[in-house]
């Protein structure tokens, strides 16, 4: 890395134990890394626009990065939010076609990045990274699908029932018998993620929070049973 003490032991550690990242050989490890550099980022700022020019591949050492698009009404739409440990922005640089969405730190958010040319390189001297990417796409597919099915056919009960469980897969704390998501995000911004209006989300919470499946704080989704979580997702 041309700066490996920009990154804090915690930052490093989300790199290296990153579910994708983890499971390269060490030598393609140490040379993704020793092409990257560390870029730190403030809450919303912006990372890449859609329609933009695709330069740079990233892999998310802290905070997250809210992947979204505008809709022709003018209503933002949250695809996802890349966690630590994720790699994004490897599509645009394979195919040469600009930017499909805009990305934004969501949080104080640091990232390791990669060139365009750096990644084409890494490309060219480890054929393994063909085959990583190839798997990694694969399961970015399984997931969309997945939602779109999710989306057509479960109630929206169901649909944010399993989008908490997501968020306590990738951001979820323990403390006691609680587990707290560690993500910060509004109402507004599940409501996003779901497809739904933010009063319909808060009517489901009220519903979540009566039956004792979680406790909804200001910007902070805490679970009390996992359990009950997904009873109400197999809905």
């Amino acid at each position: 890395m041309k700066n490996p003490s920009a990154l804090t032991p915690q930052e490093q550690q989300h790199i290296d134990s990153g579910v994708w990242f983890s499971r390269l050989s060490a030598p393609l490890r140490d040379d993704i890394l020793g092409r990257s550099v560390v870029k730190r980022y403030a809450d919303a700022a912006p990372l890449a626009s859609r329609g933009g020019p695709a330069d740079q591949w990233c892999g998310v050492a802290k905070g997250a990065v809210r992947i979204s698009s505008v809709s022709l009404s003018g209503k933002q739409v949250v695809l996802t939010y890349a966690e630590p440990g994720t790699w994004f922005g490897d599509i645009a640089l394979f195919d040469g076609l600009p930017r499909t969405h805009d990305a934004n730190a969501h949080g104080d958010t640091t990232l390791l990045v990669v060139r365009k040319a750096d990644f084409k390189e890494l490309l060219a001297t480890h054929v393994e990274l063909y085959d990583a990417l190839l798997r990694l796409n694969c399961r970015r597919l399984r997931l969309m699908f997945d939602l779109i099915q999710d989306l057509n056919t479960l109630p929206l009960a169901a649909r944010l029932a399993r989008q908490i469980l997501m968020l306590v897969k990738s951001y979820g704390v323990t403390q006691g018998n609680e587990i707290r998501i560690a993500l910060q995000l509004a109402q507004e911004d599940l409501a996003q993620l779901l497809g739904a209006s933010r009063q319909r989300v808060n009517q489901e919470l009220k519903g979540f929070e009566r039956q004792g499946a979680v406790r909804v704080e200001p910007t902070r989704l805490v679970v009390l049973s996992r359990d009950k979580l997904m009873a109400i997702a197999e809905r």
